[in-house]
């Protein structure tokens, strides 16, 4: 009887130090179902990202528009400047300063 008790006491130690080290290796590291959430959740804004700066109303897009719309401008403006300067110097020389078509 001595015997038993002391075997059902060293497999009752013996399986609370299992629990034990499973309850630590379950509170431990990082699932394998929170790894793939955080791929895919990853994916997704990467595409998301890939999208923005590549599509039709992208921000690389948007940036060659305005790169253009801006020499458009500036090209208009310096045509006007170089009008005023022209009017100028023939309002100074007391000539008529009217453009004609």
């Amino acid at each position: 009887m001595k015997v038993d008790f002391k075997r059902n006491k060293i497999n009752s130690n013996k399986v609370k130090i299992l629990e034990e080290t499973s309850k630590n290796k379950k509170q431990n590291g990082i699932t394998l179902i929170a790894l793939v959430i955080t791929i895919i959740v990853l994916l997704i804004l990467a595409g998301v990202s890939i999208a923005m700066l590549t599509g039709q109303n992208g921000i690389l897009t948007q940036a060659q528009n305005a790169s253009t719309q801006t020499e458009i401008a500036e090209a208009k403006e310096k045509a006007q400047m170089d009008i005023m300067a022209w009017q100028s110097e023939r309002l100074e020389n007391g000539q008529d300063a009217t453009l004609n078509d």
